[in-house]
């Protein structure tokens, strides 16, 4: 196991360094100009180069590739072009935060609710209360999220003026619940579904049939045996959730007026803030490598079958 995690260590900077390239080439040879979105059309051709000069786009892509590579091995990832004078790592570092924090409430409403919700279903196989918990689901996440967010600003901020209209207080504000209520409609019919699908396969199992055989409670035979069992393959799931704690709801923190990452970095897109979108996607890089780590970790101490050579 510790070969395994070192030699997949090794790779990842080899894969930063592929990302990051892929990212400038896309930048330099992509559509649009970073000069012409700040400048504009009234811009000179005389401000222009000499804006081009100051943000160090006239020099070779390969210059411009290994000074960001260097730079950023210190620590520095340069500056905003959009934010003039603000280095990115701060700006990142704070819309980061925020959309960390709203999207670990969302990861916990998902898995607290669509793991039990999906036990039931399977427990009440083709009775109405099954139906009736994938409906529900299955229903939620059919509407996008622009159409489930102003539902739910109407009905609780509206007409019942029980939740705040948003903004952003922190985690244990009340004005995060209604971005919540938004984002984890996909995780909990995800959870749902899957916890279902795998606890009807795990009971049909020849062990559950010999732990209650041998006189075990029902709670005992579903929690100890069943559950514990069909949760291994939700592991992979969650690792998705984990690696994704680091993007940002363009949609949703833009309707609620949440300063998220997926704000700065729709805005980053439009401004071509090259430097912004680069640093950005290192780091969602980084999470779901390290994502993926865990869980074939977490895979070969829930199931002692599976090795790692």
């Amino acid at each position: 196991m510790t070969t395994y995690i070192v030699r997949r260590l090794l790779w990842l900077p080899i894969l930063l360094l592929l990302i990051a390239l892929i990212t400038f080439a896309l930048g330099l040879y992509g559509p649009g100009d970073p000069v012409d979105v700040m400048l504009g059309e009234r811009g000179s051709s005389e401000a222009r180069e000499r804006l081009r000069r100051e943000l160090g786009l006239d020099r070779p892509f390969f210059v411009q590739y290994l000074d960001y590579v260097w730079r950023a091995l210190h620590g520095d990832f340069g500056e905003s072009f959009k934010y003039r004078g603000q280095p990115v790592r701060r700006l990142i570092g704070q819309c980061l935060w925020v959309s960390i924090q709203l999207n670990l409430a969302v990861m916990a409403v998902g898995i607290f609710i669509g793991i039990p919700l999906g036990v039931i279903a399977a427990l009440k196989r083709n009775t109405w209360i099954d139906y009736l918990a994938v409906f529900i689901t299955v229903g939620s996440i059919s509407f996008p999220s622009f159409v489930r967010a102003p539902i739910l600003l109407w009905l609780f901020a509206w007409w019942l003026r029980i939740l705040p209209s948003g903004g952003w207080e922190g985690i244990f504000s009340t004005r995060i619940i209604m971005p919540v209520m938004v984002l984890s409609a996909g995780p909990i019919a995800v959870f749902t579904r899957q916890t279902r699908a795998s606890m009807l396969e795990v009971l049909s199992q020849d062990y559950v049939r010999t732990a209650r055989a041998k006189g075990l409670t029902e709670k005992m035979v579903i929690i100890g045996h069943a559950l514990r069992n069909a949760l291994i393959p939700l592991f992979t799931i969650f690792g998705l959730m984990v690696g994704g704690l680091v993007g940002g709801a363009i949609i949703t923190e833009a309707f609620f007026g949440i300063p998220g990452i997926g704000r700065l970095v729709f805005a980053s897109f439009a401004a071509r803030d090259y430097p912004v979108i680069t640093t950005f996607t290192l780091i969602v890089a980084v999470s779901y490598t390290l994502a993926s780590l865990l869980i074939d970790v977490c895979y070969g101490f829930l199931d002692p079958r599976i090795r790692y050579q």
